[in-house]
């Protein structure tokens, strides 16, 4: 059986809050001590009910029976240091362990990168933790390359 990447609707929203809080614990609770684990569960509803309304967001939840993964993107368009430029951020990804390296994520970046073409993007971004050298190496088979490092003190 196939994934079925699907965007996420009102009634989805909770499917939706749960795999980012699983990614929050999995991914920026293991590598930022000062991740707030509890942002998925007091804020995200609210958070990801307002961003259905937004014309320049991606929500899109990957399934198979049950939530496989999540992506969510966005479109940013008004950058005054790079005038005219259309980017397309990755914002959040996740896919269940126990789904990692059966096609969920590459089917979840294939949509994002369509959806961004169709919003008329001149490139996509992602970022990702330094030390999560799996998710690098994933984004990284999929055309990102390093553009930017954030240096913490």
């Amino acid at each position: 059986m196939d994934h079925l990447i699907t965007p996420v609707t009102a009634d989805r929203i909770p499917d939706l809050v749960s795999s980012v809080e699983a990614l929050f614990r999995e991914d920026g609770g293991r590598r930022d001590p000062t991740m707030d684990l509890t942002w998925p569960r007091r804020e995200g509803a609210a958070y990801y009910t307002e961003l259905l309304r937004d014309e320049d967001a991606l929500c899109l939840l990957a399934s198979r029976g049950a939530v496989t993964g999540h992506l969510i993107g966005r479109v940013r368009r008004r950058d005054p240091l790079r005038p005219g430029v259309v980017t397309a951020a990755l914002e959040s990804m996740r896919v269940a362990r126990e789904m990692r390296r059966s096609g969920v994520g590459t089917a979840l970046v294939a949509a994002f990168a369509s959806w961004a073409g169709e919003k008329g993007a001149d490139h996509c971004e992602v970022t990702a933790y330094s030390t999560n050298a799996t998710a690098l190496a994933f984004y990284r088979r999929h055309g990102f390359t390093d553009f930017e490092l954030t240096l913490r003190r």
